[in-house]
């Protein structure tokens, strides 16, 4: 995603929370194809006070940014009935939390502007649902629903609102996975490419997407 928008033109925000070495890495790749220099900035998208902060700092600096992607989340398979309340806690502070801690001095900054693209990342388990993922499941439908009522608060200040929710891609998050059964599950009968759901969110970031907002976009092969 970050490399796709930074071909389009965009000066990169990256944000990491543990992974530094991995995003100099890919600011480095921004840099090698010809790219602006990303600015790097690292905190905890849980820890609400530290998040908010850091973009505050941000938009302070730069102004507001012309398209927000919230892409960082994490995951847990675990049966609900298993399901800790530290764990799911973590879950919903973070996929769920984090559109609060980041999204509102975004938002705030795109007001004032009176511009800007959101775009977040959803999954289609909080659409057709995944055993043993109650807790991610329930923080992404709970995205969408944020998501379409948020295009509906910003679209008259020129502001839009979309949702990205990919299938099964071929990411590091598959790893161990039975992909084979998987895969029998989808119409297309193959896994999605990262690619993919860059150049959708690419597309919904660029000036041509403007009459397009409070929509819940699959990438996931018809599943």
């Amino acid at each position: 995603m970050a490399l796709s928008l930074a071909e389009a033109g965009f000066r990169i925000w990256l944000h990491y929370r543990s992974r530094e070495d991995a995003a100099r890495q890919v600011a480095a790749t921004i840099v090698e194809r010809g790219g602006p220099e990303p600015i790097l900035v690292g905190f905890d998208l849980a820890d609400r006070k530290v998040a908010s902060d850091a973009v505050v700092a941000l938009t302070d600096q730069h102004g507001a940014p012309d398209a927000f992607v919230l892409n960082a989340g994490i995951t847990l398979n675990a049966l609900f009935a298993m399901t800790s309340d530290r764990e799911w806690d973590e879950v919903i502070a973070t996929n769920l939390g984090g559109l609060l801690a980041v999204g509102r001095p975004v938002v705030k900054a795109m007001v004032r502007a009176r511009t800007g693209r959101i775009v977040l990342v959803s999954s289609v388990a909080s659409q057709i649902g995944n055993a043993g993922y109650v807790a991610y499941a329930a923080s992404k439908g709970a995205l969408n629903s944020a998501a379409l009522s948020l295009a509906r608060e910003l679209a008259p200040r020129g502001i839009t609102v979309n949702v990205v929710s990919p299938g099964l891609i071929e990411t590091e998050m598959l790893q161990g996975a039975p992909v084979d059964k998987l895969l029998s599950a989808i119409p297309a009968g193959r896994l999605g490419r990262a690619s993919e759901v860059a150049h959708v969110i690419r597309y919904l970031c660029s000036e041509e997407s403007g009459c397009l907002t409070g929509q819940i976009v699959n990438v996931a092969g018809g599943l």
